[in-house]
């Protein structure tokens, strides 16, 4: 008689497949609520930038592209669009009196550019440089420009030259234009002189060089990128500036914006559509220029162009 073992089958556990988990249903219960209503809350904002974009497009961009749209228009009706044509962009080239305007806008702008760079970057270090409360005080001054309505700027300068018995002319209009951009150029560059390093400059003057001679080889250098962005928003700026171009300037020649009111006030003609989008293109042009300068000279995050960092 022979003894066998006794042998008991091995029960293999019962193994399923876990049940698959999904992110709702791995939080407890009442964490899923708080993740519906999170859900919720979420689709909010896509709903308000929704309408948003389309309230801003509908009232905004949608005149503009049909403004430039019946600029290439053959016919001179602004509600029918017949055939493209270059006929309105032929005739303001014609037009010497929009041409002198433009010629005037243009040296308006290159004059405010300048000037507001010179005043600009010498208020912009002195701020910087300046550790007194006179410096703070002088800064908070800076910012009125930016914040007081510009027809009233416009306002307060006519009174100012004509009490001063100054003729208005393009003079005038190119002091009113310095004097509203300087605070532009200031806050650009103020931020930017704060983040260099003051370290640089005494090395350099304990290499033999002059106060001047660091400034003029080590400070500028560095800020030549946010100099350069900061004059090509001036320029577009002050070449689409109506309200206190308006009330400083002379009888002839005008401001183009202002010669575009002047001529509107008689009737929409297609040249202004013309006039319209050749400044609209100059102004994304030059606004896109600005923004592409910090990346020319290898920075990154050129729509930091405002904060000058």
């Amino acid at each position: 008689m022979t003894l066998r073992p006794a042998i008991r089958p091995v029960r293999r556990p019962d193994i399923r497949p876990a049940p698959r988990r999904t992110r709702s249903s791995a939080l407890p219960a009442g964490q899923q609520g708080r993740k519906r209503h999170r859900r919720g809350t979420d689709r909010r904002p896509r709903f308000a930038l929704a309408v948003t974009v389309a309230f801003f497009a509908l009232l905004y961009y949608l005149p503009i592209g049909v403004v430039v749209l019946f600029s290439f228009n053959s016919q001179k009706s602004l509600t029918v669009f017949k055939d493209f044509s270059l006929r309105w962009y032929s005739a303001f080239f014609d037009d010497d009196v929009l041409l002198a305007s433009l010629g005037m806008s243009l040296r308006v702008s290159l004059v405010a550019m300048a000037g507001s760079l010179i005043l600009g970057v010498a208020l912009a270090l002195g701020l910087v440089r300046c550790r007194s409360r006179l410096g703070s005080l002088a800064g908070l001054v800076m910012l009125v420009p930016l914040i007081t309505p510009e027809i009233v700027t416009g306002v307060a300068a006519m009174l100012l030259f004509k009490g001063m018995g100054i003729t208005l002319s393009s003079g005038t209009v190119m002091l009113a234009e310095i004097t509203f951009s300087i605070s532009y150029v200031t806050v650009i560059l103020r931020s930017r002189i704060a983040a260099l390093n003051p370290e640089v400059e005494e090395a350099a003057m304990d290499l033999g060089a002059t106060r001047w001679q660091s400034l003029r080889l080590v400070t500028l250098p560095a800020l030549l990128p946010s100099i350069l962005a900061s004059a090509v928003l001036v320029f577009a700026l002050v070449f689409d500036d109506f309200v206190l171009a308006y009330f400083t300037t002379g009888v002839d020649p005008q401001p183009l914006s202002v010669r575009i009111y002047s001529a509107i006030r008689f009737g929409v003609q297609p040249t202004i559509n013309a006039v319209g989008t050749l400044m609209l293109a100059g102004s994304i042009g030059l606004i896109a220029l600005a923004l592409a300068i910090p990346r020319l000279f290898g920075r990154r995050g050129g729509l930091d162009l405002l904060s000058g960092k």
